[in-house]
């Protein structure tokens, strides 16, 4: 790591947690190669499993469970 970079990782490591959250998230995103056009499948994708989960609640074929007996029984555990 260059000089540079080691002086930039110490002020972010001084940054308050949800900055350097921030921080990371960006950097991250910066070595993301893929662009927009995978994000767009992916979005897509994610939409069409949607759908296809709320065609089968809405066929009767799945069934759902109150979010607070799921809760409460997480906690249980």
């Amino acid at each position: 790591m260059t000089g540079r970079a080691e002086e930039l990782l110490r002020a972010a490591l001084a940054l308050p947690r949800t900055d350097r959250a921030d921080v990371a998230a960006e950097l991250l995103a910066s070595l993301d190669e893929s662009g927009d056009t995978d994000r767009q499948a992916v979005e897509a994708a994610w939409a069409r499993e949607i759908e296809r989960r709320a065609r089968r609640v809405l066929a009767g074929e799945s069934s759902a469970e109150d979010w607070g007996a799921v809760r409460a029984r997480l906690s249980d555990r």
